[in-house]
């Protein structure tokens, strides 16, 4: 796997002259500064995940991964299961909505079980943990292909105008390692040479869509612009918005799906305008085990995070105040938005209505 120093960046990588070693880039500080950070433990994982140097469902799920291969590393042989358990465990707590976390701790627990010989153990975690990350970002990869079908239906009707896509939090491959999923038709499409301009959310309160998407998309030369989170509803009644791509971080077998906070809110605004609104996923975010949104937890993060925002000034990155001393703050990371309010699926199988149905069609073995 190349770093992000390559021509196909990466948000994680196994270092190239040590597999002991998975390399990150620490997305707390872009796009100001680009820091690659070095995960040598497990609880070297678990800080990663739970205190954002890594975020998105995919890249949790594979973070998570390689956490327990990392665990392992530093284990007595003739422990390695009592101790691939104890990793699990401590890593399932990191972050409850995104389901890619728990997905991924199951495989690569099942291959060390799976594994009988005691001293190989470690490297089946290891193997178990690549072949997952190849899965995810050929998945993004063909969620990207699926997706441009749709991108290139609308740009017939623009008739060389640029395709307006709105977009909320960061669902590229800072999110996904590669390509992402939001982002895949939009990469693709721009390589292609179909006009595209994307309206990017700012996403607050840690500004994944202004601070990573903004970056990403500037990165690969795709026209874009940040918007404040309110003002989707309004581009979308003056008829500047063509569609509205999302990823999204689990979702249900009736089709309610969990993403960023703020995505129920720009679904609501996109069916009162007839705007076609797609969600895109690898079969890795289903949650098999719930029904309906009703039952997918969601993470409450710090009120530090309302109260305070870290921008760039005269002396470099600084964390400021914007709300009142004694003022209360709520944080829910995410929002249920209901299957009704959802245009289509975009999978690594193809686009799908958001029922068990059509899902069930697509991912017959998770029945």
């Amino acid at each position: 796997m190349n770093s992000f120093h390559s021509t196909s960046p990466c948000s994680l990588w196994v270092h190239p002259d040590d597999n002991t070693i998975i390399q990150i880039l620490d997305q707390r500080f872009l796009p100001f500064t680009l820091i690659t950070e070095d995960l040598k433990t497990d609880d070297d994982c678990l800080v990663a995940i739970r205190d954002m140097h890594v975020r998105g469902a995919p890249l949790i799920g594979v973070t998570a991964a390689f956490g327990i291969y990392l665990g392992l590393l530093h284990c007595r042989e003739g422990r390695y299961d009592t101790c691939c358990d104890a990793v699990v465990t401590k890593l399932a707590e990191a972050r409850p909505t995104a389901v890619n976390l728990f997905y991924a701790l199951e495989f690569v627990r099942n291959a060390v079980l799976k594994e009988q010989r005691e001293e190989a153990k470690p490297e089946a975690a290891f193997r178990a943990a690549c072949t997952l990350m190849e899965r995810e970002i050929a998945a993004c990869r063909r969620i990207g292909e699926y997706g441009l079908s749709l991108v290139e239906e609308a740009a017939r009707k623009k008739k060389g105008d640029p395709v307006r896509i709105l977009t909320h939090c960061n669902a590229g491959w800072l999110a996904c390692i590669r390509y992402g999923t939001a982002t895949a038709p939009i990469y693709l499409a721009h390589e292609k040479g179909i006009p595209v301009h994307v309206w990017v959310d700012e996403t607050r309160p840690l500004n994944q869509g202004s601070r990573l998407t903004a970056w990403e998309l500037q990165q690969a030369g795709v026209p874009h612009t940040v918007i404040t989170d309110n003002a989707g509803g309004y581009l979308m009644q003056k008829g500047m918005v063509d569609m509205v791509i999302v990823g999204s971080d689990r979702v249900c077998l009736n089709g309610d799906i969990a993403n960023k906070t703020g995505t129920y809110l720009k679904a609501l605004a996109a069916s009162d305008n007839h705007i076609p609104f797609y969600v895109a996923f690898p079969s890795s975010t289903i949650d098999t085990k719930l029904e309906s949104g009703e039952a997918i937890p969601i993470e409450e993060r710090s009120p530090d995070e309302v109260h305070f925002m870290t921008g760039f000034g005269n002396n470099g990155l600084q964390k400021i105040r914007i709300t009142p001393f004694h003022s209360e703050a709520n944080n829910p990371a995410f929002d249920i938005t209901p299957a009704r309010l959802i245009t289509g699926f975009i999978t690594e199988r193809g686009v799908c209505q958001p029922n068990r149905k059509d899902i069930l069609q697509l991912f017959p073995e998770i029945a």
